[in-house]
């Protein structure tokens, strides 16, 4: 490792929106990534990546707000960096587009560290724990409506050697769910366990879309398939309904994409409100922050299954943190659904092979971004709205 002579600046950032058109003329959430490009003093780049489901603008402009602070600091100054943030953003704690913002420039901050020591993350953060990562397939089910679409898709997968699965079964239904609803959520959950004859495990997607007694009546119906966890089972701000609701069940829980900070997370766990915890890197205040947070959860015996639906920035620092904490439970993939794009935009990004995916351990997030599509895929604008469906739903999958 090189050793430290003189102090780091952050000389310049650039923001890139990535997408590619879709049918109406921009993008849609699953064609789009926000990523964060620094440049120090020394020439060390070091790429982030923000969340930009239906708020690219927004975040865009947090970025620049962001960076108003960061430019000249010294990037490996994490702790200090993020402090002097907070010291500005009055409205950090509550406001979703600072805190990804935050975590753009933090992960990047990391990858320089790397970088400037010759190191990957996770031997910066506690070291080789794991050189694989169990992972799950999320966005495999896009246009599945029938049973036994779910049924074919899902054999599909497991197939490929994925060993467990992710998916919405419950349509259209948003806040309560009637008998026939839940039949057929019912129909295309029994339809993925048949066609994977037992093999896969379940994971139940409600994305926080039901108030507690709907969820509470969903729980006991699809309880008798397993399934490894429910996740976001009530509304993300009902944290009285989610007490409601750990209390009469027994199911497995999941949630923290939608936690903002550590004090939030710290709320869950103290209260007992989740199993599993799925924040996102992206949006929690990056590397600094996440890691702190998987030590919390360590201590009240709570596993981590980060949330990691974006781009391949988020999955490259996600895999890097998988590999240095004891507490992982498994890790969300979108690598063989996303746009082939997505893919191409890390030259030595790790595949998923029989579940489960290496740890890299080139310096800084483990990959190399090819600049020639970085450039190829820049797009403008706001991202395509339908508002027949939600931007959060898997495509062609808001459909009875």
């Amino acid at each position: 490792m090189k050793r430290r002579s003189l102090k780091l600046k952050i000389t310049d950032f650039e923001i890139y929106q990535l997408g590619e058109p879709s049918s109406q003329g921009s993008a849609t959430w699953a064609g789009n990534s926000i990523l964060l490009r620094l440049t120090t003093s020394d020439g060390t780049i070091g790429y982030g990546e923000a969340v930009p489901t239906l708020r690219v603008q927004s975040v865009i402009q947090s970025l620049h707000e962001v960076g108003r602070v960061y430019k000249g600091r010294d990037p490996l100054d994490m702790e200090l960096n993020i402090h002097e943030w907070h010291k500005h953003d009055f409205y950090l704690p509550v406001s979703f587009e600072s805190t990804t913002a935050l975590s753009a420039f933090d992960i990047a901050c990391w990858d320089i560290l790397g970088k400037h020591l010759g190191a990957p993350i996770h031997q910066l953060v506690g070291g080789s724990f794991r050189n694989s990562v169990r992972v799950y397939a999320n966005g495999w089910y896009d246009k599945c409506v029938t049973p036994e679409q779910f049924g074919e898709r899902a054999k599909k997968f497991a197939a490929m050697g994925y060993t467990a699965l992710k998916f919405d079964p419950f349509g259209t239904h948003y806040d309560s769910i009637d008998v026939k609803g839940l039949e057929t959520a019912y129909a295309r959950v029994k339809a993925v366990k048949d066609a994977t004859a037992s093999r896969v495990q379940l994971l139940i997607e409600h994305h926080g879309r039901f108030d507690p007694n709907a969820a509470i009546t969903i729980a006991k119906k699809l309880g008798e398939f397993d399934p490894l966890f429910m996740e976001e089972p009530v509304h993300p701000d009902n944290l009285e309904g989610l007490r409601k609701y750990r209390e009469a069940t027994d199911v497995r829980v999941a949630l923290g994409e939608r936690i903002l900070t550590k004090e939030q997370a710290a709320f869950v766990l103290a209260n007992d409100l989740t199993d599993y915890l799925q924040i996102d890197i992206t949006n929690i205040g990056g590397v600094t922050v996440a890691r702190k947070v998987a030590a919390m959860a360590e201590a009240y015996g709570v596993e981590m299954a980060f949330h990691n639906a974006f781009g391949p920035i988020q999955n490259a620092v996600t895999v890097q943190l998988d590999a240095a904490i004891p507490n992982l439970l498994i890790q969300e993939s979108f690598y063989d659904c996303f746009p082939a794009w997505k893919r191409q935009l890390v030259r030595d990004q790790s595949k998923v092979e029989n579940g489960q995916t290496k740890v890299p351990t080139r310096p800084g997030i483990g990959v190399e971004v090819d600049e020639k599509v970085l450039e190829e895929h820049r797009v403008e604008g706001q991202e395509y709205f339908n508002p027949d469906e939600p931007v959060w739903v898997v495509k062609d999958t808001w459909k009875d």
